[in-house]
């Protein structure tokens, strides 16, 4: 299998499941070439909808059409459903709790080109805070195949978050999903690195490097930061002694905020947080260098760890 980006990845699933449930509508934010929902409209014309750049009607629209059994995919920018589609999301999709789906595409910074106003570093934070919501953000093409069928058999609503960008795989084709639990890709008895998204391989990476300095990481993949499994990071924060957060997300309210709040009421455990430090990012050529200029590079991962581990 090829390692593709995360929108492509998505696109084509979403296409492939449209053959096996003729109830899935899908709705664009007249950026269907960007989130590649273009697939689905090549197939299934009739079952999709271009509000046009309207991220509140995109929603509105959505509502409509779940209200009506069917289930809507929204797809639009991630900075720009969150943030635009703020109060519609709230009061119409949380607050009546109806089944609508958002794929939010060009999360974190993987709109590196675009600058700030397009970058997704808060949605994290706003979606886990409305109540009802389930906010899961894959890992690999492998995890968003598996999750399409998922996320739509499911009732209520989902913030699902997708990069614009690859983001290496991490999983095999047997790999189980559950929402709600977190995924154990490697052992480790010295810390444990929670990770999300994109920075999923990039945090098995730094686990390696770790392994050369003689420091036994265990890497988690939690994909459904919302409910979050708080079984599993008891669990680990026991058995390991100190936990490494890791995210393309602002720090603050995003899987740091939501695993901080686990510990401190359950484990109090020593902990460090690896993601965007409370400020915007400048605009770049590519992804790589925001990541790494914003702390959120292979060695930035291996700093945190080394900080978490001499905490104990």
């Amino acid at each position: 299998m090829g390692n593709l980006a995360q929108r492509e990845a998505f696109g084509k699933a979403l296409a492939e499941y449209g053959q096996k449930n003729e109830r899935i509508i899908v709705l664009d934010a007249d950026t269907s070439s960007s989130t590649m929902s273009n697939h689905f409209a090549k197939r299934f014309p009739g079952r999709f909808i271009n509000v046009g750049i309207a991220e509140p009607c995109l929603v509105d629209v959505g509502v409509g059409l779940a209200l009506g059994g069917f289930i809507p995919f929204l797809n639009a920018f991630a900075a720009l459903i969150s943030l635009r589609a703020m109060e519609q999301i709230r009061t119409c999709v949380a607050y009546a709790h109806t089944n609508v789906k958002m794929a939010a595409s060009y999360a974190g910074l993987s709109d590196y080109k675009d600058g700030p106003t397009h970058h997704s570093i808060m949605d994290i934070a706003i979606m886990r805070m409305m109540p009802g919501m389930t906010v899961i953000v894959p890992s690999d093409e492998i995890e968003i195949k598996k999750w399409v069928p998922i996320i739509a058999e499911y009732e209520g609503p989902v913030y699902f978050r997708l990069s614009r960008a690859e983001t290496g795989l991490v999983h095999n084709g047997d790999l189980k999903l559950e929402m709600g639990k977190g995924i154990t890709l490697q052992q480790g008895k010295d810390v444990t690195i929670i990770a999300i998204g994109s920075m999923v391989s990039r945090s098995l990476k730094a686990a390696e490097k770790l392994k050369a300095e003689g420091i036994s990481a265990r890497v988690v993949a939690m994909p459904t930061v919302k409910p979050i499994d708080r079984d599993l990071i008891i669990k680990l924060a026991s058995e390991t002694g100190a936990i490494v957060t890791v995210e393309e997300h602002s720090i603050l309210g995003g899987l740091g905020g939501a695993v901080a709040e686990v510990i401190s009421e359950e484990i109090p455990t020593p902990m460090v947080r690896v993601g965007i430090r409370d400020t915007f990012a400048r605009t770049a050529l590519d992804v790589e260098s925001l990541l790494h200029e914003y702390g959120m590079g292979v060695n930035d991962i291996v700093s945190a760890v080394n900080k978490a581990v001499i905490k104990k």
